[in-house]
């Protein structure tokens, strides 16, 4: 039973694991993306989704406390300033995680941890997808007619009233 494991701990000691948190935390805010394991990415989910909670709070304590993590000026800065603008009316799930397959040395599966407000090709793609749909339904019927008419068998009778509808045509 795992009963009170709630942390994964990475293989790690927890000096090495908060140090890596601390400094893919930095890169993700500085980059909007990073790319990395699952389960990397489950655990850097866990430590910077209440970091950018805490951003929407723009004072001292609250600098000095992201800092207290992150251990980098420049990624306190661009959180504070850009990120938390952003993120302001949403009530959390700041980070989205798409898998990407496997890595090719040890095939530990791969994927991208990525600021979900900052992902434009998804942003414009959601927009525009309902007008860009045209098909009809009919048009699928015909193409099931087209392909039951390839099965059968050609007779010659057949063939003639082929020939005929494209004369008529």
């Amino acid at each position: 039973m795992r009963h009170g494991k709630k942390v994964n701990h990475l293989g790690r000691t927890a000096s090495h694991r908060k140090a890596m948190l601390s400094n893919m935390a930095a890169s993700l805010i500085l980059h909007k993306r990073l790319s990395t394991t699952v389960a990397k990415a489950k655990a850097l989910r866990k430590y910077v989704e209440p970091l950018l909670t805490k951003a929407k709070n723009d004072t001292t304590h609250s600098r000095r406390t992201v800092f207290a993590y992150l251990q980098d000026k420049e990624s306190v800065k661009e959180l504070f300033d850009e990120v938390s603008v952003k993120i302001a009316n949403r009530p959390g799930g700041y980070t989205r995680i798409l898998k990407t397959g496997y890595r090719l040395g040890d095939n530990a599966e791969m994927c991208v941890i990525e600021l979900v407000d900052y992902n434009e090709d998804m942003l414009t793609t959601t927009g525009t997808a309902g007008a860009k749909k045209t098909r009809r339904r009919s048009s699928s019927k015909k193409k099931g007619a087209e392909s039951t008419e390839a099965s059968t068998p050609a007779t010659p009778e057949a063939e003639g009233t082929k020939e005929e509808t494209k004369d008529a045509e």
